[in-house]
């Protein structure tokens, strides 16, 4: 999850949105699992406040 942090901090840098975040997120519930998706979501959160976004 820290490297997902990195991906999350690069994309912000690249110009994706928060919305756009959030899709690729709810995608990887289908591929990896709830649980798996719940985690990143919680670690997009922690990024988000981090970035003061």
């Amino acid at each position: 999850m820290d490297e997902l942090a990195m991906h999350l901090r690069a994309a912000r840098t690249n110009g994706l949105s928060w919305d756009e975040i959030k899709e690729v997120l709810l995608q990887t519930a289908i591929y990896c699992g709830v649980p798996a998706a719940n985690s990143a979501f919680a670690v997009a959160q922690r990024v988000r406040t981090e970035l003061g976004e």
